[in-house]
């Protein structure tokens, strides 16, 4: 995948919907576990080393998944590369499945999944498609016959 190093910092340093120092392990094999500063920045998880600025990585949380290893572990695999985890350890129980739950919520895919959801609702109650001001409501990415389908059988993750 393509990027420009600069904007990626830009957005690395912007508001984050999460930040902590959290352990983490790289995927490569004999990678140990290091403290780093981790923040969720729209879909992109930075990781910092904790006296820098500037992120050494960033993962573009799409097409992955993440998953509860135990209390306090969770992983991020991307489903291209299934082998390939990085782990995260963090201080509690409860700090882990926020940064779980944050993660997946993060995904344009699941905002996209959110987003058909409601507009079907919005539609169903007031008769009226609530993308239809924004001259969007044509475009495929949109169309709630593709994402119904998604969202009858996956409503659990909302």
């Amino acid at each position: 995948m393509r990027f420009n190093e600069k904007e990626l910092v830009s957005l690395s340093r912007q508001p984050s919907e999460k930040a902590a120092e959290l352990g983490m392990r790289g995927p490569k094999k004999g990678d140990v576990v290091k403290r780093r500063l981790v923040k969720l920045v729209v879909n992109f998880l930075f990781y910092f080393r904790t006296d820098e600025e500037e992120p050494i990585g960033a993962l573009l949380l799409e097409q992955c998944r993440v998953e509860k290893e135990d209390s306090l572990t969770f992983s991020v695999a991307f489903l291209d590369e299934a082998e390939k985890k990085y782990l995260f350890e963090c201080d509690t129980e409860e700090q882990c499945g926020e940064w779980i739950d944050s993660i997946i919520k993060a995904s344009y895919e699941f905002m996209r999944k959110n987003l058909i959801f409601y507009r079907t609702e919005i539609h169903r109650l007031t008769g009226k498609d609530p993308l239809e001001q924004y001259g969007i409501s044509d475009e495929t990415r949109f169309q709630v016959s593709n994402g119904l389908q998604m969202m009858t059988r996956d409503t659990s993750s909302l």
